[in-house]
């Protein structure tokens, strides 16, 4: 999430609550065909957010969980009845989300400067607040792996500004992503060379860690990009990243991968969706920025995408991972 940086990159169409887009999709290599339902419409669920973020699906529930950073509460989107609801006034602001292997939303939340967890019982639980003795700045996305461990990025946009959290001197004096280890609780830097790292998340083997850079928020000379980071063999560092994809249209915030590997992602103007080898395979135009997005419904085959201010769904021909 990165506040006002891709606002000059809105489109120009607008649509209704509960109105489809004619055609949504933008064909830009054939293998997008595969992809798609070419006659499925983009339906836009709920609008009323101020910045709408950090998707994450419960399965058993049914229910989409989303923030709306500014209005610093939870929202939760019923499948069953396509309803939207407050799920948690005050919640600190909470940014990213994600479910771990026991079915536990993991936040990240700007206002306490941590990722938290919420239990089964629905306390709360802190995972990681602090690197070598010094406060994170605003943990912004975060993944779960397989072994148990949280992985997540702690870029500045928490405290820059009184819109999203409190204002802050970054006492780390950097943004990097950490990762939280399963059985001692440790917080360790795995990635270092990015400048604002957002969004994040694994190929479906877990073997490339992808992440966004958003730093153009803060410095024009700094490229949109998503960078891939090989995870070393034993699971708790990574490689040598590598350029993989840039945007074309603002930036890259939050993005998922779904099961053949394709990342699907944000964008200043929709959802783009880019080939394991790096190609833009095609977009899903949005009338919105848009902010994030993640895989739902029974079958993982429905996208929800996060507007800057609404939910929008469009179901495609591939699936997402069970847990995203």
């Amino acid at each position: 999430m990165f506040g006002g940086a891709c606002r000059d990159y809105r489109p120009k169409f607008v649509t209704k609550v509960g109105a489809m887009n004619e055609n949504p999709h933008v064909v830009l290599d054939p293998r997008f065909r595969k992809l798609i339902f070419g006659h499925t419409k983009l339906e836009k669920l709920w609008t009323g957010a101020r910045w709408a973020e950090g998707p994450a699906y419960l399965p058993a529930a049914r229910h989409l969980i989303f923030s709306d950073i500014p209005n610093d509460r939870l929202m939760r989107f019923n499948e069953s009845d396509n309803t939207v609801s407050v799920f948690m006034n005050g919640c600190g602001f909470q940014n990213g989300h994600t479910v771990d292997r026991q079915g536990r939303l993991i936040a990240c939340e700007h206002g306490g400067r941590a990722v938290s967890r919420i239990e089964h019982d629905g306390t709360r639980t802190v995972l990681a607040s602090h690197y070598q003795g010094k406060r994170l700045n605003s943990p912004n996305d975060v993944v779960a792996k397989a072994d148990g461990s949280i992985w997540f990025t702690d870029p500045t946009y928490g405290i820059d500004t009184e819109y999203e959290g409190y204002t802050a001197e970054s006492e780390i004096g950097a943004s990097y992503v950490y990762r939280i280890d399963p059985d001692d609780g440790s917080v360790a830097a795995v990635v270092t060379d990015m400048f604002k790292p957002n969004g994040i998340a694994f190929s479906p083997d877990e073997s490339l860690l992808y992440v966004a850079d958003t730093g153009r928020s803060h410095d024009p000379s700094f490229a949109p990009v998503i960078r891939v980071y090989p995870v070393q063999p034993d699971g708790t560092t990574v490689d040598e990243g590598r350029l993989f994809a840039t945007c074309d249209v603002g930036l890259f915030d939050g993005f998922r991968v779904d099961m053949a590997g394709h990342v699907w992602t944000s964008t200043g103007a929709g959802v783009s969706c880019y080939h394991p080898d790096g190609t833009l395979l095609g977009k899903v135009q949005v009338p919105e920025i848009v902010a994030n997005v993640t895989f739902g419904g029974p079958r993982r085959n429905r996208l929800y995408i996060m507007g800057q201010t609404s939910l929008y769904s469009l179901f495609l021909n591939t699936q997402g991972p069970k847990y995203c």
